[in-house]
């Protein structure tokens, strides 16, 4: 969530809360589920089969690969950014970017933005981190199509989440999370009218997606078409 005052003392701003987890609470449901399921399937095929049988050891082994696979999904890792953050954007996820080029964006600026889009595999880390400190002026969420979030008309065709936040100078940056094929859940923490800061979660999205920053077309990008990002350490653009 968003916490904190521009009015307090750098120091105090510091000292706002940062979820301390390792692994993301979105997951915490997914998990024990699909733990208990294939903890249920191992269980049934060593009765069937025991532990003789070679199949039983490779369906073993295929299960917790796979449970493997959904446990680094819901990675969390804790990250503090540690330079100044004035009139800078960070990565708000870990991907590769895909679109650095100006746009004309419809829903909200209607006018022409400086476009950068991350693209988050299955394999990335999906927690979202909010890009600039500012304060929140809209958040909303769209309905729309689950197709690959790699294509561009996935933008604006598929369902969404957008957050536009206003920094202390003025600037407004809209961030917008995008559902992917596989993803059907977006989860977005702030609220309008809360002060938000670097180092804070701003979401996750559930299973390959991407994120999309729309910038003042004064904003000079930092990155370039395939470049890796990390979230809230790699910066994108300067304001």
């Amino acid at each position: 969530m968003c916490h904190g005052a521009f009015a307090k003392a750098p120091m105090v701003k510091r000292l706002r809360k940062i979820k301390k987890i390792r692994l993301h609470s979105e997951g915490t449901n997914t998990l024990i589920i699909t733990g208990v399921v294939l903890a249920a399937l191992c269980a049934l095929l060593y009765f069937l089969l025991g532990t003789d049988s070679p199949v039983f050891w490779v369906l073993a082994a295929a299960a917790a690969v796979f449970y493997g696979i959904i446990v680094n999904f819901f990675r969390c890792p804790i990250r503090l950014y540690d330079g100044s953050t004035e009139g800078i954007v960070l990565a708000p996820a870990d991907g590769k970017v895909v679109v650095v080029e100006e746009v004309e964006e419809m829903e909200y600026f209607r006018d022409r933005r400086l476009m950068i889009s991350i693209f988050m595999s299955p394999f990335n880390v999906h927690a979202n981190w909010i890009p600039v400190d500012g304060t929140v002026k809209v958040v909303s969420h769209q309905n729309g199509r689950f197709q690959a979030a790699w294509l561009p008309k996935s933008s604006t065709d598929n369902e969404r989440s957008t957050v536009v936040i206003e920094t202390p100078d003025g600037a407004e940056v809209l961030v917008r999370q995008v559902a992917g094929a596989m993803a059907r859940r977006i989860v977005t923490y702030p609220t309008a009218g809360e002060e938000c800061f670097i180092d804070e979660h701003m979401g996750f999205i559930k299973f390959g997606s991407r994120v999309d920053v729309y910038l003042p077309v004064t904003a000079k990008p930092l990155v370039e078409i395939g470049q890796k990002t990390t979230g809230n350490q790699t910066i994108i653009a300067n304001l």
